[in-house]
């Protein structure tokens, strides 16, 4: 056995192993990465050959998270790991858009990732150093792969940037950024950050590209050690250079004509572009189509790609004639839906999204139940992109990891703008009904004016841009392009986009197609960014300035009331009795919960006339007995000598048959009470050892002039009974 190590030192005083040739040596390459008790098995196997007809890189990254590596058991009845979560969902896409563009463009193999979580404590945070892990397998493989790259997580604690940081000291955090990067560029970013500024931004990523040289460093002398700086031969691609040169000498100056005529429609600038396609096809013959249809497809698409470009760079037209710093037309409607609690529709060119909110009470947390996080959400965001949004006709099927990232992005952006003791549970549901470029960015804009016209009172409104690049020779010549259609995305080299408030960041996500990419060039479309959020943000304004002062009518009220810990119990019930009481005789939704030394009672209702029956309720129950105060009690149960009667909530006593009236009864059938009755008693003490409730009802009535009182009863004497006496067994 031939084990490989390799050590990383972080400047913490931590280290990071990377350990290759003792685990699953039967795939191309894997290697078993550590830092503390964090362990990650990543492991690819990639195809010898292309699946015939395959023009792109067949990618697939999946992230699993063991259960047993925190020493658990999985939820659910099979107790077994099931399909993925969003956040391994999540992390994969993070691994799959870092490692995604460095393979060569000319490999079409299917290549599979796999990074699993075999070991944690709960302290480090796995998804660090999954890149990394990825990223390291491949190097030990002999699949091409233009890298190495790693990822690393930078945060903000109490105003000092930390790499990698510890679950505790995310929490504190008001920067959160994932970056992965190459020796010499920066690759992808994403996070959130709690209103920074551009600068404070940058400065994160260039502390970020600092930690991540050394790890690729470590790779490349990983890579040499295991022999694998030579990587496999292959052919994926059959060229025709002929056909290349005319197909561009024929279409060029017309495609290029299409490209720089401004037209605005997507779906006829498509058309437009493929009947010049088509009138070229026209020059062949239908044997030689069958033979040459696909080049032609593919060195097309490449004129295309050039020409449009050219048109940028040369004369600073973009396809819909904008400037590179102009946002489309704008407009947007709050309240658009009289049904839901909130709604708003914003359109931005050919992007629309139609949002909900929904309000609910602590009952529709989302349970998050991962190997290593258990807790609850109480903002939600989802996002939606079915077909007709960009006039394709099929059919809709399940959430696909595309819509979980850009909800994910589009929660991080408003998540923050909600008070830390805001008593709703939030739901955004963003349907996108158009789509041509940052649709997820429409889904921040339509989103804040869904939860303002909902009447949640964020703390200030948040919008979004989607930035593109165009550049050539390394970035020396380049145009950013300011809200990117989705064509400029698919034929550009950056997606950057980012949401924020007037006073600074709170998202953003980056992915870069192309080495060479200056941090010059980053501060400059972080800061057209700026000014196109900014204008973005004015139209929200304009639309609706502030939350609505009050909630819709058919929105849920929630008060919450604060009770001693104690009363939790008596609050609840056996078994829920009281409660599930309460909640039925009120209509109302009640929720208890711990926090401290506190019970933090809520109650939720379509009316404030069943609230206040429940808070009346709940008083009743947490309040204590008080001495000569006077109650309207319930008789529970009628014995020869009394009535029990509950008195207060969870509190009965005796009535004694003496204590009812005034008037001498011999048996309780005499008093006329039934169960069920109200009588109206007095609490007169409350034994000290006993607790018991002493309680009289007659006392609350005026004494007869006549009444005797009746003379003590003579107490008999024991009887004897000539008992003997106890044996002494001390003998």
């Amino acid at each position: 056995m031939n084990v490989v190590t390799k050590t990383i030192t972080m400047g913490d005083g931590r280290t990071i192993t990377i350990e290759t040739g003792k685990l699953a040596k039967q795939a191309d390459g894997a290697v078993m990465v550590t830092m503390g008790k964090t362990m990650l098995l990543a492991t690819v196997c990639s195809a010898k050959d292309a699946v015939p007809g395959t023009d792109f890189m067949p990618l697939t990254v999946e992230y699993k998270e063991k259960f047993a590596s925190n020493g658990r058991f999985p939820g659910g009845f099979t107790r077994r790991e099931g399909r993925a979560s969003d956040y391994e969902i999540l992390i994969a896409r993070l691994i799959d858009r870092a490692l995604r563009p460095l393979f060569p463009s000319d490999y079409h193999a299917e290549t599979f990732v796999n990074v699993t979580l075999y070991s944690a404590d709960g302290v480090d945070m796995p998804d660090c150093i999954a890149g990394l892990a990825a990223s390291a397998a491949l190097a030990v493989s002999d699949i091409p792969f233009e890298g190495p790259i790693s990822e690393v997580r930078v945060a903000r604690v109490d105003g000092e940037l930390v790499i990698n940081p510890t679950f505790e000291q995310l929490d504190r955090a008001d920067i959160d950024l994932m970056v992965a990067a190459t020796l010499d560029n920066i690759m992808m970013v994403e996070g959130e950050m709690k209103e920074v500024s551009e600068a404070e931004m940058l400065e994160a990523i260039k502390v970020a590209h600092e930690a991540i040289k050394p790890q690729c460093q470590a790779q490349l002398e990983l890579m040499e050690a295991v022999g694998k700086t030579e990587k496999r031969t292959y052919c994926h691609e059959e060229n025709d250079e002929e056909l290349r040169l005319d197909v561009r000498e024929k279409t060029y100056d017309k495609v290029y004509a299409v490209a720089s005529s401004c037209n605005a429609n997507k779906h006829a600038r498509a058309e437009a572009f493929e009947a010049v396609k088509a009138e070229y096809k026209e020059t062949f013959s239908e044997e030689e189509l069958e033979e040459k249809e696909a080049l032609i497809d593919k060195y097309y698409h490449d004129v295309e790609k050039e020409a449009m470009r050219r048109s940028i760079l040369d004369e600073g037209k973009r396809l819909d004639g904008r400037k590179t710093t102009e946002i489309r037309p704008i407009w947007c409607e709050a309240g658009y839906l009289p049904g839901p609690h909130g709604s708003a529709v914003f359109t931005r060119g050919e992007t629309q999204s139609l949002s909900t909110v929904t309000l609910g009470t602590k009952q529709d947390e989302k349970i998050i139940d991962e190997s290593l996080i258990q807790t609850t959400e109480r903002f939600l965001l989802h996002y939606n992109f079915p077909p007709f949004s960009t006039g394709e006709a099929r059919a809709q099927r399940g959430v696909g990891r595309r819509e979980i990232g850009h909800g994910n992005l589009a929660c991080r952006a408003l998540k923050s703008m909600i008070p830390a003791d805001y008593p709703y549970v939030v739901r955004v549901v963003s349907d996108i009904l158009e789509s041509n470029g940052s649709s997820s960015m429409a889904t921040v804009c339509a989103g804040c004016l869904a939860l303002m016209d909902a009447g949640v009172q964020i703390k200030k409104p948040v919008s979004g841009i989607a930035m593109g690049l165009i550049s050539e020779n390394k970035g020396t010549n380049y145009a950013v392009l300011s809200d990117i259609l989705g064509d400029e995305d698919h034929l550009g080299d950056m997606d950057f986009k980012v949401t924020g408030t007037e006073d600074g960041i709170t998202a953003t996500q980056m992915d870069i197609k192309v080495d060479g990419l200056s941090y010059e060039i980053l501060e400059n479309a972080l800061n057209q960014a700026r000014e196109g959020r900014l204008h973005i943000l004015g139209k929200i304004k304009e639309e609706l300035a502030a939350p609505r002062p009050e909630l819709k009518p058919h929105a849920p009220r929630i008060e919450v009331i604060e009770v001693p810990k104690e009363f939790i119990g008596a609050l609840i019930g056996p078994g829920g009795k009281i409660i599930q009481a309460m909640q039925a005789e009120t209509g109302t939704v009640i929720s208890i919960e711990e926090v401290g030394e506190i019970g933090r009672v809520e109650i939720a209702a379509s009316n404030r006339d069943s609230i206040n029956a429940a808070i009346a309720r709940v008083k009743s129950i947490v309040a204590l007995p008080e001495v000569n105060e006077t109650y309207t009690a319930i008789v529970k149960a009628l014995m020869p000598y009394g009535a029990f009667v509950e008195f207060m909530p969870g509190k009965e006593g005796l009535l004694h048959i003496s204590e009812i009236d005034w008037k001498h009864f011999e048996t309780i059938e005499e008093t006329g009470l039934k169960e069920n009755d109200e009588v109206v008693v007095k609490l007169l003490d409350i034994d000290e050892k006993t607790g018991k409730f002493k309680l009289s009802a007659k006392v609350l009535k005026e004494k007869p002039a006549d009444y005797v009182e009746p003379a003590p009863r003579e107490r008999r004497p024991r009887p004897n009974n000539n008992r003997r006496p106890r044996p002494n067994n001390k003998d």
